[in-house]
């Protein structure tokens, strides 16, 4: 079995890369993202490849798993929001309205590197200034693009996800990765 690496000190990716039966290590690469400057696939790809070619930089024979996700509203990046204001902020604009989440999954492995990007559209339903700092206030979305978690509370916020994998949302596409990882071992199907 390879040395597999997720290049992702996230929890979310970590429980989400746990749900394939491999054993892994986290490393937090040393990479600065993007956030601007470019149409939102293309940040993607800058980020989730930048992350991944950092850690398997520094981890030779290494399997590297690296994601990035960009929420993307009105012609805009829409980042983590940091604080409690900005978060209900962020779901105030976010009501009624969809918004567009890019997530980048890469794998480098033995010099090759896959890449995909799955693209999810959130459909917010109105919501009532209550509800939001009700959410706001239970879950504590600070550290999540778009303030919002769909594994949590947050899926209470919602008409509608479009999306061919929903654990993308997450933070991490697991039936793309499934699909690459399968060669590594029978762990996933037995």
């Amino acid at each position: 079995m390879p040395n597999l690496v997720l290049a992702s000190t996230s929890p979310h990716r970590a429980k989400l890369l746990a749900r394939l039966g491999l054993p892994f290590q986290q490393v937090a690469p040393a990479f600065t993202e993007r956030l601007h400057g470019a149409e939102p696939k293309s940040l993607v790809r800058e980020n989730t490849l930048g992350k991944a070619r950092a850690v398997a930089s520094a981890r030779p024979g290494a399997t590297v798993i690296a994601s990035d996700q960009l929420a993307w509203f009105e012609g805009g990046a829409v980042g983590k929001p940091g604080s409690i204001q900005r978060a209900m902020e962020q779901l105030n604009r976010f009501s009624g309205h969809a918004v567009d989440f890019y997530t980048g999954v890469a794998c480098i492995s033995d010099g090759q590197e896959l890449y995909a990007c799955v693209p999810t559209r959130v459909h917010f339903r109105p919501l009532e200034e209550h509800e939001i700092q009700h959410y706001v206030e239970r879950e504590r979305p600070l550290d999540c693009a778009g303030s919002f978690k769909s594994e949590g509370l947050g899926i209470a916020l919602l008409a509608r996800i479009d999306s061919e994998d929903p654990t993308a949302l997450i933070g991490l596409p697991l039936i793309t990765l499934a699909g690459w990882l399968r060669p590594l071992s029978d762990a996933c199907f037995h």
